[in-house]
């Protein structure tokens, strides 16, 4: 079992950055995909980014490349999201989710792709 604890929501303005961490339990962490997915008021979930299990693959969605930066510490157990340029439209509740133990170096993008999801941090962007 994995639990994940995300960290360093908040309410920044437009053009701002945040840094979303997330810290997870037990000993297989580098045998994990680790992503970021969010979720904003009346809409469904979407996929922000993901690392593959020995960070040499990164995968972002459309709306955050160039802007987001996934990366991971397989020392620590952590995972980190860092945002810049900020936009109000980035505003949602970020959750932080990980893979079963593979041996595969993939980065999913899709939710069905992963098997343990942490409570979630409300990230706000005001105009």
């Amino acid at each position: 079992q994995v639990q994940l604890v995300e960290s360093g929501g908040g309410l920044v303005q437009a053009g701002g950055s945040l840094t979303l961490s997330c810290a997870a339990s037990g000993r297989t962490f580098s045998n994990r995909a680790m992503g970021w997915f969010r979720q904003a008021p009346g809409k469904e979930r979407e996929f922000v980014a993901a690392i593959s299990r020995t960070g040499g693959y990164r995968n972002y969605a459309d709306s955050v490349k160039g802007r987001f930066s996934i990366a991971r510490d397989n020392a620590k157990n952590l995972v980190y999201l860092q945002m810049n340029s900020l936009k109000p439209e980035d505003t949602a509740v970020y959750y932080c989710t990980a893979t079963t133990a593979t041996t595969f170096d993939s980065a999913r993008a899709y939710p069905q792709a992963y098997d343990y999801w942490g409570q979630g941090t409300q990230v706000t962007v005001s105009s």
